[in-house]
């Protein structure tokens, strides 16, 4: 099936769809009309792509016809030969981003996110790392109007965390955060280096799409709930009570901890959020690697080994390593402006499977 005839059936359907609604039968069926609503949702921006097409491919024609019709007005022949080729060119343009929206949509992208940061090597400064990206993406979420909230923090007497989870909720998170998960690299002075000497530091990401229960469903007879008392920074009450929860998954051997909030009920829901999230990435991980696997930027594979980006701070310099971009504005980065470098792996990955790699 061309490009032209896969938008002509999406418009079809859009048709078709308007008028399910219309119909007060549908309607009065919340789950069908939010369905169809959702789809619809979808679909539009191809339709309404395919019309502009059409208007640039009438265009284009009603030129050609009256140049065909034209007598000897050398002037006006230039004009109308313009205006063809003009409208022949936004139809390519057109076609282009026709199969771009065409392309097949990763149904997690909408999803919200559990990002997990880990300190690597370079011991302390590690774990002041790994405190900096947590910033960074806090800030981020912030600037696209997500909400982020810990789940769980293990800090060090510096600042830092030997790990740190956190969701950020918010309608298209995982489409920005999915190209986050890896090793992230560090090259500046550490604050515990008296001799100016620069180090190399690193820290792992990993970022989970949310899962909702019907995605991943669990059996109370295969968890252990443990409560115990919170540690760290909360004050008296968060040390004399038992709210923070651990969960163990038995079959699995999968541990989570949440102890960020002074409610046990509320751990343990942001503790069930990412003990499902984790299970869902273990049931769709090898799908993902055999997708990823002939890929560059191993999107959405959970992969903890490669080493995705160089923060460098002597030179103020950003370097993503899976697209060789490099930027010159860590300052502004660190403060959360990560628009440019995801926008850029959007675009690679676009390409990529335009290609088919």
């Amino acid at each position: 099936m061309t490009v032209l005839e896969k938008v002509r059936a999406v418009e079809e359907r859009t048709k078709e769809i308007d008028k399910l609604l219309c119909d007060p039968a549908v309607a009065a069926d919340v789950k069908t009309s939010a369905a169809l609503m959702k789809e619809l949702k979808s679909l539009t921006p191809v339709a309404a792509k395919y019309r502009e097409y059409r208007q640039y491919a009438d265009s284009a024609a009603a030129a050609e016809e009256m140049l065909a019709e034209t007598g000897g007005d050398p002037a006006l022949k230039e004009e109308l030969f313009a205006e063809a080729e003009e409208g022949k060119a936004k139809m390519e343009r057109c076609l282009e981003e026709l199969k771009i929206l065409l392309l097949p949509k990763d149904g997690r992208d909408d999803k919200s996110v559990i990002v997990e940061i880990r300190a690597g090597a370079g011991g302390e400064e590690s774990a002041l790392f790994a405190a900096v990206l947590f910033r960074m993406y806090a800030m981020y979420a912030e600037r696209r109007g997500w909400k982020a909230e810990v789940v769980n923090a293990n800090p060090t007497t510096l600042g830092g965390y030997k790990e740190i989870s956190f969701m950020v909720n918010g309608e298209g998170a995982f489409s920005r955060f999915k190209f986050e998960s890896g090793v992230h690299r560090v090259q500046r002075v550490p604050v515990t280096e008296s001799s100016g000497r620069i180090q190399t530091s690193t820290a792992t990401v990993a970022v989970l799409p949310e899962a909702e229960e019907v995605d991943v469903r669990l059996d109370p007879a295969d968890l252990q709930i443990d409560t115990f008392r919170s540690s760290g920074a909360g004050g008296q009450h968060i040390n004399k009570t038992e709210s923070a929860i651990r969960i163990t998954h038995v079959p699995t051997g999968i541990v989570v901890e949440c102890q960020d909030e002074r409610s046990q009920y509320k751990n343990k829901d942001k503790a069930m959020k990412v003990l499902r999230a984790r299970l869902l990435e273990r049931e769709t991980e090898k799908q993902a690697a055999e997708i990823a696997g002939t890929r560059r930027l191993q999107v959405g594979t959970g992969d903890r080994s490669e080493r995705i980006r160089t923060y460098n701070y002597a030179q103020n310099r950003v370097t993503d390593h899976r697209i060789g971009l490099t930027l010159y504005h860590l300052d502004s980065i660190l403060n959360g402006d990560l628009d440019e470098l995801i926008d850029a792996l959007i675009m690679e990955d676009t390409a990529d499977r335009l290609r088919g790699e």
